[in-house]
């Protein structure tokens, strides 16, 4: 068989008679043969990989971003490699980014939670596609040609869940946030700011949190000291509005008959939470779909843009018109 022939069978092409198939079909069994993917990208200028760069893998968004980018690169005929990276490394970031670019991937995603992740990507980009997956815009100066930013709308959806309690009656609202250094969870905690002063009211209460449900704990604790008490809590993720609720109830405070509280993700089991946790839905999945579709288009040579997808408000039993 000439090497045309082959490569025809072991890649699905029709114009290969039936024998000549099984023919082919029978010596890759007998040789045990596998295809060498190495040759394959020296010879094409394409590996079908994609590499993956995530800050903060054990956190409930980037790990359902992962997913859907895995998923949506697999139904694309790609396959993807990951590194996970400290939050806080800039260095992590740009290293993983380099390993990918030397072990020539098609192209990069990277999945950001915090400033000094996005400056290293935006360094890094230019010599191969990159999509970025945060919320903070990279100046044009910092970054080269072919790098698109996606993410939710985190403004959005921190509008959605004041504006709820407000439209409620809420007149005081408490926030408490996640880390100072994350970009969601400053997004979250000045979309607060903005909507209550857009709104005539002071700031409520501001306690600190770091995504943890201990941390929601601790600050629910301190929610239940406060007096007066505020009506309603803006709580900067889920599983921190979980330990938020126990807290709360050990307190003896009633939810929402004392004081309202929302959540953020709608990850899964809040819809069981006593009560259940109303809460601005974002869809990860979908979002690294997009990031991948935008990928693909970059590596493909056609034009991509930045976007933001929109969240929405779940309304559960946990927010109520105040007393």
């Amino acid at each position: 068989m000439s090497h045309q022939t082959v490569s025809r069978v072991i890649n699905g092409h029709p114009s290969v008679l039936p024998a000549t198939r099984q023919r082919v079909q029978s010596a890759i069994e007998q040789l045990g043969y596998r295809r060498n993917y190495a040759a394959r990208a020296l010879a094409t200028s394409r590996t079908d990989v994609l590499g993956v760069v995530v800050v903060s893998t054990n956190l409930y968004g980037p790990s359902r971003t992962l997913l859907g980018i895995e998923q949506a690169a697999r139904e694309a005929g790609y396959w993807v490699s990951v590194a996970s990276v400290d939050a806080d490394s800039g260095t992590q970031t740009e290293t993983a980014i380099s390993h990918f670019m030397d072990q020539g991937v098609d192209g990069v995603a990277v999945v950001a939670q915090t400033a000094v992740a996005v400056r290293a990507a935006a360094r890094m980009s230019g010599s191969r596609p990159m999509v970025l997956v945060a919320s903070a815009p990279v100046r044009s100066s910092q970054a080269a040609a072919g790098l698109v930013e996606i993410d939710i709308d985190q403004w959005l959806g921190a509008e959605l869940a004041v504006q709820h309690l407000l439209e409620l009656g809420h007149r005081s609202v408490a926030h408490i946030t996640g880390p100072a250094k994350d970009l969601h969870s400053q997004a979250r905690t000045n979309s607060w700011r903005r909507v209550l002063a857009e709104a005539g009211l002071p700031e409520g209460p501001l306690l600190a949190g770091d995504w943890s449900g201990e941390s929601g704990y601790q600050a629910g604790r301190e929610l239940a000291q406060l007096e007066p008490l505020p009506t309603a809590v803006f709580v900067g993720n889920d599983t921190m509005a979980q330990g938020v609720l126990r807290a709360l109830w050990e307190a003896g405070v009633s939810v929402p008959g004392d004081i309202s509280v929302v959540g953020f993700d709608d990850s899964p089991g809040v819809d069981q939470a006593i009560p259940p946790l109303t809460t601005v839905r974002q869809d990860h999945v979908a979002l690294g779909a997009a990031c991948l579709e935008r990928l693909i288009a970059l590596i493909e040579g056609r034009p991509a843009e930045g976007f933001l997808l929109s969240p929405n408000l779940v309304v559960r039993a946990s927010t109520l018109r105040p007393a």
